[in-house]
């Protein structure tokens, strides 16, 4: 198997809900929207992103209900250039319906970040990390902040 992430699935709670917020509040472009069943997003260079019902997940997946717990033990992350945009994209994300779990501040790694989440739970962190770079191929660098 390659070490390769193509499509991300993350189960929601409520599937209209997730649309309003990545759709209609941070205004993506779902690359296919089934309604009843699952939303794609392209979040990266061949990377999708499924919202899914998480009873209908834990069903695709033959699994109780129970053992899909949306919003999950995970983090997404989104980087950007600067602290001021780290605000910026916290603040549209509230605009849009997340709740700030922790503010914009410096970070332990060395860069500057946030913590917010979307209406189904689901933990975005927003990052400067000055440490971390990605090539035009897509190669990702990340290393330590020295400062």
């Amino acid at each position: 198997m390659d070490a390769r992430l193509d499509l991300l699935t993350v189960a929601v709670p409520d599937l209209d809900a997730a649309r309003r917020f990545y759709v209609d509040g941070l205004g993506w472009t779902p690359a296919l929207d089934v309604p009843g069943e699952v939303l794609f997003v392209q979040v990266n260079a061949g990377l999708l992103l499924a919202l899914f019902g998480a009873a209908d997940l834990a069903a695709d997946m033959g699994v109780p209900a129970d053992a899909v717990v949306p919003g999950g033990g995970f983090t997404l992350a989104h980087n950007v250039g600067s602290p001021e945009q780290v605000r910026q994209v916290v603040a549209d994300a509230v605009a849009a319906g997340a709740r700030v779990l922790k503010e914009p501040q410096p970070a332990a790694f060395g860069g500057f970040h946030a913590y917010v989440a979307d209406p189904a739970g689901i933990r975005w962190e927003v990052a400067h990390n000055p440490g971390l770079r990605v090539d035009a191929d897509g190669t990702v660098h990340i290393g330590v902040i020295e400062g």
